[in-house]
């Protein structure tokens, strides 16, 4: 039960071949005797869970229709609403208040039938790739504790990676679906802009190309999960196309393996290249191509974010109020401050488009120029490009390498839909994956090709000594 799909345990529940009572409580199981090391999940809400079950092997036993996740347990990110349960995203003022009601994806999942377990960890305020903050901590690598899990879903990563469930919701504005579920060897969808909504999730800017930028989407274990999901989470009304029906003997594919700024490891490449000959042996015609302008992806993302953003950084940071700088820095170096230094470091650097305007705006032209270019590149085929370029760091070494992220983040601005797909694990026993784009309205796509990508390689590895030997035989 612990490496099945969330598909093949709504089946077994079901089929009454296994109670949603036996399946909850083996995920509680699992969550007990590997989170202590992992701090993936920050809060859990077990006897309701429990309850929860019980009444789905209630409806099981009524007959009749039956909801397509009854009875499957879930994780959801720290800054989604999920009744009763903390929604601080990692800020120290926002403690002691509860969510009240859910947020509406939430609600989405749940009315199909999922059992929440607990919220799990980000990074301060949702804007970082460690996740870590001064409520709950550190979140550690069920591949390796001494790496990170990723930003800001970094607990769903872990989470959904250690076997705690087989499959949570997510956020990403700059790859905090992406890489998270990079760095801990799971699937993970950035959808279309605009296609899933972002209701109910703390912090979200209400400006409208924010919420464009601005993806919910869901992290699995397995990639079968992924469209099931993608429509719960988008709604009955939203349009999304079927990937059963994809050729991928017919499909053209892009292959761009680096953005010209920050060089991607060896390794990385290798799996990326092994990904795209599996596409190319099926008869897919495979183009390799160069994009100069993904060299200034950070410069772009952060632009573009900037001209976006209602509410600065600074002032979610200050709970509303004024931000200052240099009282905020002054009670860091003395052990006193409620932030972590990255996010302090965001306060800052946020106000330097505001400093050179023209520079701004040139970035958001160049960016705007790099959206319609890239999904003319991808035309109706799909873009393989790395993840990120190297496999998960070490904590903290992200401070040394702040933009590593543009990788992820770029395709939040070009509004392009991305699956994160697992390709098996390096030397060191880490996970190595890919993302595969397409252009906006093609998340059938990516999904599809994270299918076969999934059968011609495996998939999710789960982490030797974190999920028990006997649950992966």
């Amino acid at each position: 039960m612990l490496t099945l799909s969330a598909r093949a345990l709504a089946g077994r529940v079901r089929a009454r071949d296994v109670s949603a009572r036996e399946v909850v409580e083996t995920h509680i199981a699992q969550i007990v005797r590997a989170n202590p090391r992992l701090n993936a999940v920050v809060a859990e809400r077990f006897e309701e869970a429990r309850a929860e079950a019980d009444a789905a092997d209630a409806l099981v036993g009524a007959g009749g229709d039956l909801p397509p996740l009854l009875g499957v347990p879930c994780t959801v990110k720290e800054t989604f609403a999920l009744t009763g349960m903390p929604n601080t995203a990692g800020l120290v003022s926002r403690v002691g208040h509860p969510a009240v009601t859910d947020a509406v994806t939430v609600a989405r999942i749940r009315a199909a039938g999922a059992i929440p377990l607990g919220v799990t960890n980000v990074s301060e305020l949702a804007m970082w790739f460690e996740s870590d903050n001064r409520v709950y901590g550190r979140t550690n690598n069920p591949y390796d504790v001494t790496r990170i899990v990723g930003g800001s879903s970094g607990g769903e990563g872990a989470a959904v990676g250690a076997g705690f469930a087989p499959f949570g919701v997510g956020s990403d504005i700059g790859g905090s679906i992406r890489m998270p579920a990079f760095f801990n060897g799971v699937f993970g969808h950035k959808p279309s802009a605009g296609l899933v909504p972002n209701d109910g999730q703390f912090p979200v800017d209400n400006d409208p190309q924010m919420l464009r930028y601005q993806c919910t989407g869901p992290l699995t274990r397995h990639a079968e999960d992924l469209l099931p999901l993608l429509r719960i989470l988008a709604g009955p009304d939203a349009e999304i196309g079927d990937a059963d029906a994809v050729d991928l003997s017919a499909l053209d594919v892009v292959t761009v393996e680096g953005n010209g700024a920050r060089t991607v490891s060896p390794d990385l490449v290798a799996a990326q290249r092994r990904a795209v000959a599996s596409l190319r042996a099926l008869g897919a015609r495979v183009r390799p191509a160069s994009v100069p302008a993904l060299k200034r992806s950070f410069d772009i993302w952060g632009a573009m974010l900037s001209a976006s953003r209602e509410v600065p950084f600074r002032t979610l940071l200050a709970g509303g109020g004024d931000f200052s700088t240099a009282r905020e820095v002054g009670r860091f170096l003395r052990g006193r401050s409620p932030h972590t230094l990255p996010a302090l470091g965001l306060a800052v650097v946020e106000r330097w488009p505001d400093l050179l305007p023209g520079r701004g705006r040139r970035f958001v032209a160049m960016g705007e120029a790099l959206r319609e270019e890239l999904t003319a590149l991808v035309g109706d085929g799909v873009l393989f490009y790395p993840s990120f370029p190297t496999v998960a760091p070490r904590h903290n070494h992200p401070l040394r390498t702040p933009f590593a992220f543009a990788y992820t983040a770029i395709l939040n601005v070009a509004e392009l839909p991305a699956t994160q797909v697992p390709l098996g694990l390096d030397a060191a026993g880490l996970p190595l994956g890919v993302q595969v784009a397409a252009a906006p309205g093609n998340d059938h796509l990516t999904i599809a090709v994270a299918r076969h990508l999934e059968e011609a390689f495996g998939g999710w590895v789960p982490p030797r000594g974190v999920v028990p030997t006997e649950a992966v035989r």
